[in-house]
């Protein structure tokens, strides 16, 4: 059986925003760093990466700008703002909240 590296439902928003809280990124810098920390556990789809970074630009958890890569590239750089900030604290805490209440019912006996 394959192991499966999709970013699990839901979680994508909050997974950019935090690799955004550690250092501006483009959009393959992004996808690469979630798949580095995660250790090859999560891998993003760029299309759904794309999607999401306008989103997340959009309601103002993002700032952009176009840059030159390490490779002389011209890439969107993404930055994360201090709203974008809050969202992350937000997300994170619901997060925590829902990952305690699985592992809550996973040791539940009988």
């Amino acid at each position: 059986m394959e192991d499966n590296t999709d970013v699990i439902q839901g979680t994508l928003d909050m997974l950019i925003l935090k690799t955004l809280s550690l250092q501006p990124l483009h959009g393959f810098g992004i996808a690469r760093r979630i798949e580095q920390i995660s250790r090859g556990v999560f891998k993003v789809n760029p299309g759904s990466l794309l999607t999401a970074l306008q989103r997340l630009e959009r309601a103002g958890w993002l700032d952009a700008e176009w840059r030159d890569t390490e490779n002389a590239r011209r890439a969107k750089y993404y930055a994360l703002t201090r709203a974008g900030r809050k969202q992350l604290d937000e997300e994170t805490a619901d997060w925590n909240r829902r990952v305690s209440a699985v592992a809550r019912l996973l040791k539940a006996e009988a």
